[in-house]
């Protein structure tokens, strides 16, 4: 048992879960400084997630062959993001207007106003820059080039890889040394992650502790009506909705989370869905999608596909408006599915993101307060968690899908490591070389 605990990492995630739980429920006051512990984790992926993107874009444009390729995959990643987080944020909407999620709980103003918010305006200063069009736009291009590094700003990252990228694919033979290089960086980059990767067990126990000693186990357990209701959302649109995207693929949605059930277990302890962002990619790639695929789709679906977060977004709306007695009418409806399809993008790169994007969207719809975020303040780490999990199962879906799409995919491959005939053990990235170095 000791020996198979050893060489899984997900039953040593699970040991650093159960005991998180247990440390923040007997060790209450230690527990509560745990808290670096998981934010240190997040760090050190976090530090490696720009030069991640930027290897494994680049290495995928230089070694397409075809820039038409590249166009297409980045053509139809859009359509399909719009369509699904359109979707997604329709299905928040119906739940929230079935249940009547908030009704009754009669919240005036006056006691929002009056009650210990934090940093509730600044949060609302900050989200009324977020929801037009052109400040969305203008985002997408770095200061710097290094600015984006520096601040891990990943479309802006996104933006100049794809750059350099098509520009090393069009150089051509004259620009191989630099292509051989950042392949051997990628290689490098691959190592130290797999290094960090096993410290995950460590940060999933120290998030836990904090988190139990902090709202007890009964918050873990009952977390309210609101955060019940979202779960079964993302339940229900992981289930019906994305399992007929991967039917339609001609794979099956359980065989796929039993094989992500590693990386799904980090992101529940962490809440966090770039502490997996590079085992990801490279269990994709052994999926058997090309590896050009996963590098445009996965990056830019985490900023561009996130199905949680636009659930939780309806959800949260229009809870804070039943909550505070705000009647919504039908134009209300439809600014706030049009005004989430825009601030919902580029929200992973904002810290605090989902009270910063969701404040605004309140701003851009006059009759709900955006003092009501305090309502969802308290519920918001937990909430968190769903979020990253919807949001990674949808990128990962969303890959597989753009793949079949694109004819990319070997079915047979994926059906073999799906159903546990072909393991998968995490390695690091191998150098490809570019498609004018390529031998056949």
């Amino acid at each position: 048992m000791l020996r198979w605990c050893s060489r899984s990492i997900f039953l040593q995630v699970v040991l650093g879960l159960v005991l998180g739980i247990i440390c923040g429920l007997a060790l209450p006051e230690y527990s509560a400084q745990l808290k670096p512990l998981g934010d240190g984790f997040i760090k050190l992926i976090k530090m490696l997630i720009g030069l991640i993107v930027f290897c494994v874009v680049v290495s995928g444009i230089s070694g397409a062959g075809d820039l038409k390729k590249v166009g297409r995959i980045g053509l139809k990643s859009v359509i399909y993001f719009e369509i699904l987080t359109t979707i997604a944020l329709v299905i928040g909407l119906v739940f929230a207007f079935t249940t009547g999620i908030g009704s009754g709980a009669n919240i005036h103003l006056d006691q929002l106003a009056a009650a210990d918010i934090g940093d509730i305006g600044d949060i609302a200063q900050r989200g009324q820059h977020m929801h037009t069009t052109t400040q969305f736009l203008m985002n997408l291009i770095p200061t710097s080039v290094i600015g984006a590094f520096a601040e891990n700003n990943i479309l802006q990252v996104l933006l100049f890889s794809v750059l350099f990228g098509s520009a090393l694919n069009l150089v051509g033979e004259a620009a191989s040394g630099i292509s051989r290089l950042i392949n051997e960086l990628s290689h490098v980059i691959f190592r130290i992650m797999g290094m960090i990767v096993r410290l995950a067990p460590i940060g999933v126990f120290g998030a836990i502790a904090f988190t139990t000693s902090k709202y007890g186990l009964d918050s873990l357990q009952h977390l309210g009506s609101l955060v019940g209701l979202f779960y079964l959302t993302c339940v229900a649109f992981v289930t019906l909705i994305l399992g007929l995207v991967m039917r339609l693929s001609g794979l099956k949605m359980w065989p796929l989370l039993k094989y992500l059930r590693e990386e799904l277990m980090i992101v529940m302890g962490t809440a966090s869905s770039d502490a997996v962002l590079p085992q990801i990619m490279r269990k994709l790639e052994h999926l058997g999608i090309g590896s050009s695929t996963v590098g445009l789709v996965i990056p830019t679906g985490y900023s561009f596909n996130l199905d949680g977060f636009s659930i939780y977004l309806t959800l949260a709306i229009v809870f804070i408006a039943n909550a505070t007695g705000t009647p919504l009418a039908m134009t209300d409806l439809l600014t706030i599915l049009l005004v989430s399809l825009i601030t919902s993008k580029g929200a992973h790169g904002i810290p605090g993101s989902a009270l910063v994007i969701l404040a605004a969207t309140l701003t851009a719809i006059p009759a709900i307060p955006v003092v009501g975020l305090v309502l969802v303040l308290a519920v918001d780490w937990f909430m968190g968690i769903g979020r990253a999990l919807t949001n990674l199962i949808g990128n990962c879906v969303a890959t597989v899908a753009i793949a079949r799409w694109e004819k990319d995919i070997d079915i047979q491959r994926a059906n073999k490591v799906l159903s546990g005939q072909q393991g998968y053990t995490f390695q690091p990235r191998k150098p490809v070389a570019p498609a004018h170095q390529q031998e056949f």
